[in-house]
């Protein structure tokens, strides 16, 4: 499995839709903080939105925009004029999705022109919902993103592939077949994987987690470590599989990824070994082997110094979290 999709893997990731919101006119839409573990997001479908920040920042979403709050932050949502006043929003069901809106009109009915012609699109049409995610170690790629994530998926020629899913989820929405909603919901986890994509090859040489996954030579290495968690790596060796000198890979290494080669090999040792305490019945003994500890006590320690519980409370808690959840 390459990179990207082990990461999003290990994250346990979870897509889910909250609402469509059809907006025009004037809107200030508040959206409070969530807990740690859930990441919503917005992808403009159509129109053109501002999105504020807690910081201060207003940032400007048009058809194609992707934007995802990693930690759960604040935020709210604005006509591009920042204009006062405006309609009362409602909220409705337009059949696949609740829909919020605040032109009067039912969900189901098209936004109206003055002239008569129902095929105007209102200032924003815009698609909101939430990845939830284990947080803790097996969170390593979420934990590194830019917060907030904007990514503009709608910009380029190279981005066929993009659009297409974009306009694929647009119509879904307008449709309202049969299915629709299983539909969009796996698209929006198909156009987080393609957002990281790009967000990193867009941002080749900033430093991060995604800086790795557009770095052909350090990326070899971190595949590797990956591939084979339990293996008792040297920086020599992965520098080896970088085609670098050892000097020169912990060096590179560290300005790219922002951490030292042995802290991010057991952040992924930990990563994986949560997923496994998760998904599997696995012993902590066995598991730690799989990871490269040669006994239960040196991973236990490990996994508690990252993690700040023992493997087996780690287990149990969540296993606890998964049934309070039913």
């Amino acid at each position: 499995m390459d990179m990207l999709s082990r990461l999003i893997d290990l994250a346990r990731l979870q897509a889910s839709l909250d609402l469509r919101c059809l907006l025009s006119g004037a809107f200030d839409i508040d959206h409070a903080p969530l807990e740690a573990g859930v990441a919503p997001f917005h992808l403009v479908l159509d129109g053109a939105c501002v999105i504020e920040t807690t910081a201060g920042e207003q940032l400007e979403l048009r058809a194609g925009d992707f934007m995802l709050f990693p930690r759960g932050a604040a935020h709210r949502v604005r006509d591009v004029k920042r204009s006062a006043g405006g309609m009362p929003v409602t909220l409705g069901h337009d059949g696949m999705l609740p829909v919020r809106r605040n032109d009067g009109h039912e969900p189901g009915e098209k936004f109206a022109h003055a002239s008569g012609d129902t095929s105007v699109h209102p200032g924003v049409d815009l698609l909101c919902g939430r990845f939830v995610y284990a947080p803790g170690s097996p969170a390593l790629l979420l934990n590194a993103l830019p917060d907030p994530l904007h990514v503009s998926l709608g910009d380029a020629q190279t981005l066929d592939a993009l659009q297409t899913m974009i306009a694929l989820m647009r119509g879904e929405a307008r449709r309202r077949q049969a299915g629709a909603l299983a539909i969009v919901t796996a698209l929006s986890h198909a156009l987080f994987a393609m957002a990281l994509r790009v967000h990193g090859e867009r941002n080749a040489n900033s430093a991060g987690m995604l800086a790795l996954l557009t770095d052909s030579r350090l990326g070899a290495s971190v595949q590797a470590m990956l591939d084979a968690p339990e293996r008792a790596w040297t920086i020599a060796e992965l520098g080896e599989r970088a085609a670098m000198s050892r000097a020169t890979y912990a060096r590179r290494f560290t300005e790219r990824a922002g951490v030292t080669v042995m802290d991010f090999l057991t952040q992924l040792r930990m990563a994986i070994a949560s997923d496994l305490l998760l998904r599997t019945q696995r012993s902590a003994a066995d598991i730690g082997e799989a990871v490269g500890y040669q006994s239960e006590a040196a991973f236990g320690k490990a996994f508690a110094q990252s993690v700040g519980v023992t493997p087996g409370r780690y287990r149990r808690r969540t296993q606890a979290d998964d049934e309070s959840d039913r």
